[in-house]
């Protein structure tokens, strides 16, 4: 069965978190593509009848096994992909949630080869996906005011 998201007949709405614990943000290495071997955060695709929580509540339960509670909108990124030929091979926008970390330990899903609790200028010293950085320091901004 093919993937519809490739080469797709419209954007798809993914959705991130950047999980807050004990001043340090977590990050996961993608093992497979998109991304292969970027830093980012943990998230996917928003699945019919999902709120933005609820689909951050998930992805984040299925590739790392934490317990999280999304807060608030830290930022939004827009991903778009072209084959050789110049054609739309994928196109995501994808909205970061700011999150506390709740409960559990971080047990890998296939999707992810590693994973670090890291302080927001240890960010800058990693290969990651686009704007990482600013969306950690908004997220670390948006849970302060909680």
């Amino acid at each position: 069965m093919a993937d519809a998201r490739t080469y797709p007949q419209r954007p798809y709405l993914a959705v991130s978190a950047a999980i807050i614990r004990a001043g340090k943000v977590l990050v996961v290495r993608r093992a497979r593509q998109p991304a292969q071997s970027f830093y980012t955060f943990p998230g996917g695709a928003v699945e019919v009848g999902e709120t933005l929580n609820e689909a951050a509540i998930r992805e984040v339960r299925e590739e790392t096994s934490l317990a999280i509670e999304p807060v608030a909108l830290a930022g939004h990124r827009e991903v778009i992909s072209r084959d050789a030929q110049g054609r739309v091979e994928r196109h995501f926008l994808i909205l970061c949630l700011a999150a506390h970390w709740r409960s559990g330990d971080v047990k890998l899903s296939e999707e992810l080869d590693d994973a670090r609790w890291v302080t927001p200028a240890e960010i800058s010293g990693l290969r990651t996906t686009d704007g990482l950085a600013d969306i950690a320091a908004a997220a670390f901004a948006r849970l302060a005011q909680d």
